[in-house]
């Protein structure tokens, strides 16, 4: 699903974003992105989603090659890659259910059309029966859920999360991270960057891990 091929990414100034990058997640893998602040962790989700595109090396995105892809291609690739943020990025004047419908309504589908999926959607996160609720009315722990619910609403092939948790106790994290895991258990490949070490070991799952730039260890946790 995803593989970096000597990937850098070098910025005006000489600043080192990553550095000679090498990994292969493969489709309906689990796996953690670790290391210090400042690591490259976001660069490289940024990388994944074509918000910047590498100096140097290949990436490939479910078989598309980023380095030959064109501009007018990248929202179609965008589409089949759900993502979560540290801060929800929620829009606190629609309510839940409109929040979640809107990478629907970007891709083209009718209101109509639109509804199951965003039940269906606030259902595997727990949030169905507060659909008419504005964000504001909501805890840290569910609007999270509800930025998780609008990831995975187009039902992509990828979801990425940068930091999903940065924000929340550790009760909340594990349940949070517990529904990553749900997701990929019906074949859903994801990828979560996290500094929160403890919270990856508990996980179990396979680690990468970034120190100022260069890919330093890919540990398989069992």
């Amino acid at each position: 699903m995803i593989r970096f091929d000597g990937v850098s990414k070098r910025y005006p100034g000489g600043h080192i974003g990553l550095e000679q990058v090498s990994f292969h997640l493969s489709r309906g893998e689990i796996a953690f992105l670790t290391g210090h602040s400042g690591a490259g962790k976001s660069t490289l989700m940024k990388l994944i989603m074509l918000l910047e595109r590498s100096s140097a090396g290949q990436i490939w995105v479910g078989g598309h090659n980023l380095r030959t892809l064109r501009n007018s291609r990248i929202p179609y690739l965008r589409r089949n890659i759900g993502v979560v943020f540290q801060d929800h990025q929620l829009l606190f004047d629609r309510t839940v259910f409109d929040n979640v419908a809107l990478p629907l309504l970007i891709a083209g589908y009718s209101p109509g059309d639109c509804a199951g999926r965003v039940r269906a959607a606030l259902d595997m996160v727990g949030l169905l029966s507060k659909e008419k609720l504005f964000p504001v009315a909501l805890s840290g722990g569910e609007q999270q859920r509800v930025g998780l619910a609008r990831a995975v609403v187009n039902r992509p092939a990828l979801i990425l999360a940068d930091e999903p948790t940065g924000n929340l106790d550790p009760q909340l994290s594990t349940e949070i991270m517990k529904l990553f895991e749900s997701f990929n258990q019906v074949g859903v490949t994801v990828l979560i960057a996290s500094h929160d070490l403890a919270l990856v070991a508990r996980m179990r799952h396979r680690i990468l891990t970034l120190d100022h730039g260069r890919l330093v260890a890919d540990q398989e946790v069992r």
